[in-house]
């Protein structure tokens, strides 16, 4: 028995070790022909690497889309390029090197390679298949959608290898710095989205290489890499003139701009909560006023529901401030908010002698046309909240503000046409910038970003560091939020230090 228990034992093992050792791209099913381009880029260790089906665990071939489109002439000379979404649903892309015959493909053409043989290398830049003859490439259809990924310049720059060889599309591009007047497309120039800077290549060749240029538009491109000593450097290159789509959605400078703000002070909030912002250009409150109105969505403020007047909603929903006196010059900062002018809530370092254009005992009084009094400006429930900027001291339901800014995404803010309108900012945009429609509100369409909600009564203050350029009328950095951690000894230097926003000519 002992001997029959011990053949069966091996056999068990045989059979284990039968099955766990077949070859698998993809574990815990049946071979496939098809190796995804994810697991294919994986493979490439900085070195030309052949490939067989041992490498490629069993696989031959990649199933993939055609993006690449050699009609009008920007494209990189024999480069068919494709992408596909087989692996873990994550897009990527990969360049054939098969000579003139790619000019034979076009966008949206499905294809089976036959990759047995190939070289995968990076040259020029760029990691490609090698070797590959046209008759491993069967063509099995045509017309089918194309996956755009949006992705941001400062996503593309850290992770260019990701993006490499895949369609991109930058949205809200505008040229930095400013074009000259006539100046085209021809060459190599900056575009910037708002979260850095990408160049936008267009051969001299190329049949659009002489449109002049758009103030602001969506750019549909593949991605490139070209070496810079051991780095990647990524490059968009449009396909045809069709992959510029301009925007006509209007961005002004705002006179002022929101830079902190502190919801939630240690201790009580009662007169020690006040926002930070600067003036982009110099103002004097007594002949150009303007307004502030802060918005508290938690579940006890009133009036309930959705807000039918906007921003002029009142009661314990929002609170109207208006700026009617002093000054601030370009540049600086100033403040807005409670009589305490302490920086932490009560026996904190006070501020005082910073420039505070408001000062208002919001916990005693009423706000200026609307707004009943409140320990709490901004909500501290984890619902929403939210900072508005108006020219003028007149608020009502259709006032559109210059700036804006929300924390959180809860509570009753927009439904059917009824919600708190918003301004095009780094954050929001009127209108959708890929489908194009109307999106005046917060929490409608693609207005859903958002800040983050700081850990109750610990006393952050949460600076909004970015870069605003005037001359492009534009955030070439997007905010970010910092949460920064405040004792009672706090100072006024550590919010207006080197994180803070920047303001640039």
């Amino acid at each position: 028995m002992k001997t029959e228990k011990n053949y069966f034992l091996i056999f068990l093992i045989t059979i284990v070790c039968i099955i766990g050792c077949q070859k698998s791209n993809y574990p815990g099913a049946e071979v496939s022909r098809y190796i995804g381009i994810y697991d294919l880029r994986t493979l490439y260790k900085d070195v030309p690497l052949i490939l067989d089906e041992d490498l490629m665990g069993g696989a031959s071939s990649i199933s993939a889309v055609v993006i690449s489109d050699h009609r009008a002439g920007n494209m990189p000379e024999g480069y068919l390029i494709v992408q596909d979404i087989r692996r873990l649903s994550l897009l990527r892309g990969i360049c054939i090197q098969i000579g003139t015959e790619a000019s034979n493909y076009l966008p949206g053409d499905s294809v089976i390679v036959d990759i047995v043989g190939a070289t995968l290398d990076r040259v020029d830049g760029i990691l490609q298949l090698q070797n590959v003859n046209s008759s491993k490439i069967t063509k099995v259809q045509s017309g089918l959608p194309i996956n755009v990924k949006v992705a941001t310049t400062a996503q593309i720059v850290a992770k260019p290898n990701e993006y490499e060889s895949t369609l991109q599309v930058i949205v809200k591009g505008s040229f930095n710095p400013i074009p000259s007047a006539g100046e085209t497309l021809s060459g190599d120039l900056t575009i910037n989205d708002g979260f850095g800077n990408l160049t936008l290549s267009t051969d001299a060749s190329a049949e659009f290489a002489d449109n002049t240029l758009y103030n602001m538009a969506n750019y549909y491109g593949i991605l490139f890499n070209k070496l810079s000593g051991s780095s990647l450097t990524p490059y968009i290159k449009v396909r045809s003139s069709a992959d510029i789509v301009e925007l006509n959605s209007v961005y002004d400078v705002p006179k002022i701009i929101i830079t902190g703000f502190v919801s939630d002070a240690n201790g009580t909030d009662a007169n020690n909560e006040y926002i930070q912002l600067m003036a982009t250009q110099d103002i004097n409150f007594a002949t150009t006023p303007f307004s502030l109105v802060t918005t508290n969505n938690a579940g006890t403020s009133t009036p309930s529901g959705y807000p039918t007047k906007g921003w002029a909603t009142g009661d314990l929903r929002t609170y109207k401030f208006n700026l009617t006196t002093g000054t601030a010059e370009k540049g600086t900062y100033f403040y807005v908010g409670g009589r305490s002018k302490l920086i932490n809530g009560a026996s904190s370092t006070s501020i005082a002698d910073a420039n505070w254009i408001v000062s208002y005992g919001y916990n005693t009084l009423n706000g200026f046309d609307f707004g009943t009094k409140t320990t709490n400006l901004l909500a501290n429930s984890g619902n929403s909240s939210g900072i508005a900027l108006f020219e003028g001291t007149t608020v009502t339901s259709a006032s559109i503000p210059i700036d804006v800014i929300f924390v959180a995404t809860g509570g009753s803010l927009y439904n059917n046409g009824v919600g708190y309108p918003i301004a095009n900012t780094d954050y929001y945009d009127m209108i959708d910038p890929i489908k194009l429609t109307s999106q005046p509100f917060y929490m409608n369409g693609t207005n859903n970003k958002c800040l983050l909600y700081g850990t109750s009564d610990l006393g952050f203050f949460n600076i909004l560091g970015g870069e605003y350029n005037l001359s492009l009328k534009r955030w070439t950095k997007a905010r970010v939020q910092e949460l920064h951690l405040m004792t009672k000894q706090s100072q006024r230097t550590e919010i207006e230090g080197a994180n803070a926003t920047k303001l640039v000519d």
